[in-house]
């Protein structure tokens, strides 16, 4: 796990100097022309970089303090709701700690700029899997915390499924309400394997593969 960990986090440093870097005009919006109108409407910076950085600094103690508290009642919240723990970690953190950067991509695909609606979606789903995951196996490491990639059948089925559909919904460029139904589908699809998941005990993965039918031995990467 911590070689692979090692490989991701090179692997995205490689797509970062990909995108910013050598091919940057790849990532760029493209321009629409108004033929109706010859200027065109440019969208002013609110803050500048300075304060960009501030902010950003503040905001990311801030929620530091605040996953802090999280994470430490998130296994009491798992007993007084009756639900596992995977599923308010996995389904209903992610919505509510996310609600900002999706209604962000909605005002943004409500503007036709569907590029940037991409970029903030799939952007950070890029950068949990190949940047976060990874870097938070090489900080356990180092703190002597055991902690691995070792997913279990759901976890993976659901990573699997998620970018299969992504994949086959984004390969020929365009975009309708059908496609985002299936996305949606999908998501409730996993939500609900999720929901219907009951770990016993300690919440081990012999204990899910268990529930699941399936044999003992997880997958480990």
């Amino acid at each position: 796990s911590r070689a692979c960990s090692i490989v991701m986090l090179l692997a995205y440093v490689a797509y970062l100097f990909f995108q910013l870097k050598t091919h940057r005009q790849l990532f760029e919006p493209q321009e629409v022309e108004d033929d109706g109108d010859d200027s065109v409407s440019q969208d002013e910076a609110v803050l500048g970089f300075s304060s960009a950085m501030i902010w950003l600094g503040v905001m990311t103690l801030m929620t530091a303090v605040l996953s802090e508290f999280v994470v430490s009642t998130i296994e009491a919240a798992s007993k007084s709701w009756e639900l596992s723990v995977s599923f308010i970690s996995i389904i209903l953190i992610p919505i509510v700690g996310n609600a900002a950067e999706h209604a962000g991509a909605v005002i943004f695909a409500f503007k036709n700029k569907l590029d940037i609606t991409l970029g903030v979606s799939l952007g950070s789903a890029t950068q949990i899997s190949m940047f976060v995951v990874p870097l938070s196996v090489l900080v356990a490491w180092i703190m002597g915390v055991p902690m691995d990639l070792d997913f279990n059948l759901l976890e993976t089925g659901s990573l699997f499924l998620a970018v299969l559909v992504t994949v086959f919904t984004l390969q020929d460029g365009s975009s309708h309400y059908l496609k985002g139904l299936l996305l949606l589908f999908c998501y409730i699809v996993i939500a609900i394997c999720f929901f219907v998941l009951r770990q016993r005990g300690n919440g081990s993965n012999d204990d899910v593969h268990h529930q699941l039918g399936v044999a003992s031995k997880p997958w480990r990467i």
